[in-house]
């Protein structure tokens, strides 16, 4: 039609800015051009803005990742050496024990004298621990919350040298309780991940060994016992460990702790096995424990802070 003509042809002498002078029908055109292009303009600063709002509430709150972006290319073989080198806070960093393909981002636990590389958390029931084979060798879960370092890198952090475990634990009345092992070391999974420790010291009981108040240690200790999923069974019990008490674990027939059972949210449970995260020798069998931290550091660490500056913390930064 003659009014769209005359509208492109406005548009192109708008566009080209080769035009001295318009029509008057014309100038009332490019005039709500301008007027529109101004708001458009005002619309992307605006957008801008936003944006760079999200980009900065996006780095803030990826801050705990900045030790991990900080000395991922040092390739640390644990949080001792990530320590040692200065980055003293808690938080993600990126490590490469002796043998590992490549470089894996852990949760360094920098209280307690610092340098605890963490292989396992629980703390509220929001990660499901009943899982396969491969996800127990391979990792799972959220490091700023509840996971599994993974089997595989288990294995690469006590066989390049003597690590202790050190295992935190609290119930739902606010006790907290720890167990640690000198000697801790996980196979390959050749070996499917057996697992072996030496002496114990602590406050929870000697659950790993199975002797504390348990009649048969023959099928209560956890020493060198392989591990086992509900997919792959290499405990020592007829059934299934794994199965029955729905995680994965380094079962005997069936066990005196299991930290990888279901979470019960008050403690106390029934159920048709024990299945719940259970240390015996502390709350027995038929309490699952609220918290569990379990985490490794080398026998011979040296912390540069003293006594009254070691913290000791059993929940991750909020």
């Amino acid at each position: 039609s003659t009014g769209t003509r005359h509208r492109i042809t406005c548009l192109i002498l708008y566009c080209h800015d080769t035009v001295t002078f318009a029509s008057d029908g014309c100038g009332g055109e490019l005039a709500q051009l301008r007027q529109q292009e101004q708001l458009l303009k005002r619309q992307l600063q605006k957008q801008e803005l936003l944006l760079r709002s999200l980009q900065l509430m996006t780095q803030q709150g990826n801050s705990n990742d900045a030790g991990a972006d900080q000395v991922q290319d040092t390739q640390h073989a644990d949080c001792s050496q990530v320590y040692s080198s200065g980055f003293q806070s808690s938080g993600l960093y990126r490590i490469r024990p002796s043998g590992s393909p490549s470089a894996v981002k852990v949760y360094c636990d920098m209280t307690e004298g610092g340098g605890w590389t963490v292989l396992q958390r629980r703390v509220n029931g929001t990660e499901a621990f009943n899982r396969s084979w491969i996800e127990y060798k391979d990792g799972f879960g959220d490091l700023n919350a509840e996971f599994w370092l993974g089997n595989d890198n288990v294995h690469f952090l006590t066989t390049q040298g003597n690590y202790s475990v050190k295992i935190n634990l609290e119930d739902f009345d606010g006790h907290q309780r720890y167990a640690e092992y000198k000697n801790f070391q996980v196979a390959n999974e050749k070996e499917h991940y057996r697992l072996s420790f030496g002496d114990y010291v602590g406050t929870a009981g000697d659950a790993l060994t199975g002797s504390y108040q348990v009649p048969e240690v023959k099928w209560a200790s956890h020493q060198g016992m392989k591990f086992s999923t509900y997919d792959q069974d290499n405990d020592n019990y007829k059934g299934n460990c794994a199965q029955e008490d729905k995680g994965g674990w380094w079962f005997n027939k069936c066990h005196s702790a299991n930290l990888n059972g279901v979470y019960y949210p008050n403690g106390h449970y029934s159920a048709s096995t024990d299945d719940g995260v259970v240390w015996y020798p502390w709350r027995g069998w038929w309490y699952s424990l609220k918290t569990s931290i379990m985490k490794l550091r080398p026998v011979d660490h040296k912390t540069h802070l003293t006594n009254d500056q070691v913290a000791v913390s059993l929940k991750p930064p909020s």
